[in-house]
């Protein structure tokens, strides 16, 4: 892996190689690691990096902080709700909702076709894209703190992106209540609907799982473990690469709606969103 990557001075994560395995901090604690669209575009580069680099053979994802991802970041809707405002006055087709949301969808496009297994450590907040990102990964430890949820439809704006790799990951029925209802459970329930494959009671265990597995991705050779990843996926396809540009549209039009505004205002305001009252 290019040294140089390691070296860059990235802003809202952070690497540490270890051998044949790169660890991948999301480092955004103050937010709970929410993701914005800077922490987007760095895991973006790193992953486009190891496509071609099968010196790693296993990826960890983790949250900086106790929390592993708590979704998107609200603050970049602000920033877009102002950009949308700009081009409507500019008369530009340009819509910031629509690429912020693509971005993010051809990011865990990106991450699930690594050929690197990718392990994800799955403490505190798994939420929204949080929660999309551990359905991406080859194998989830979940601790005894994880709180598991799809929030999007109580802030009034669907989970666009993720749901297509939801019900990939646990199936039709249980996607449709956790989306519908906004359901939070913790890890024990994520490892009964398949979200997560072991649960930890505590630090100790997490890392005794970690180095379980990743003792067995060292007996898997890194070439026959990219091709029989690329040929799993290919099993299982459908078609979730081309819902990218309907679901980031569903998602502009849902968040510029008077739910969209009411729950991503009422979110910075920490009050309950109209209907919740």
């Amino acid at each position: 892996m290019s040294e140089q990557l390691l070296e860059n001075a990235y802003t809202c994560i952070n690497l540490e190689k270890n051998d044949w395995v790169l660890h991948v901090n999301l480092d955004r604690p103050q937010s709970r690691n929410a993701m914005s669209l800077v922490m987007v575009k760095e895991l973006s580069e790193v992953f486009t990096a190891l496509e071609s680099d099968l010196s790693i053979r296993a990826v960890v994802l983790r949250g900086e902080g106790g929390h592993f991802c708590a979704g998107g970041d609200i603050k970049d809707m602000a920033s877009a709700r102002s950009e949308v405002a700009r081009a409507a006055a500019a008369k530009s087709e340009t819509d910031p909702y629509y690429e912020l949301n693509k971005q993010f969808g051809e990011l865990i496009v990106q991450m699930n076709r690594i050929p690197q297994v990718v392990i994800t450590i799955l403490e505190g907040a798994v939420l929204g894209g949080g929660f999309g990102l551990a359905c991406v990964s080859d194998v989830a430890i979940a601790s005894s703190t994880a709180k598991f949820g799809l929030p999007e439809t109580s802030l009034g704006i669907p989970p666009a992106q993720i749901a297509p790799f939801v019900v990939k990951r646990i199936g039709l029925t249980q996607a449709r209540r956790l989306a519908l209802l906004g359901a939070r459970f913790g890890g024990e329930e994520s490892v009964q609907l398949g979200i997560s494959h072991f649960y930890a009671e505590d630090d100790q265990a997490i890392e005794r799982l970690l180095g379980q597995t990743l003792d067995q991705v060292k007996n898997c050779a890194p070439e026959a473990n990219a091709v029989t990843k690329q040929l799993i996926l290919k099993a299982a396809e459908n078609e979730a690469e081309t819902l990218i540009d309907d679901a980031a549209k569903a998602f502009s039009k849902a968040v510029q709606g008077s739910e969209g505004v009411a729950g991503t205002m009422a979110f910075v305001q920490k009050k309950p969103a109209p209907w919740a009252l």
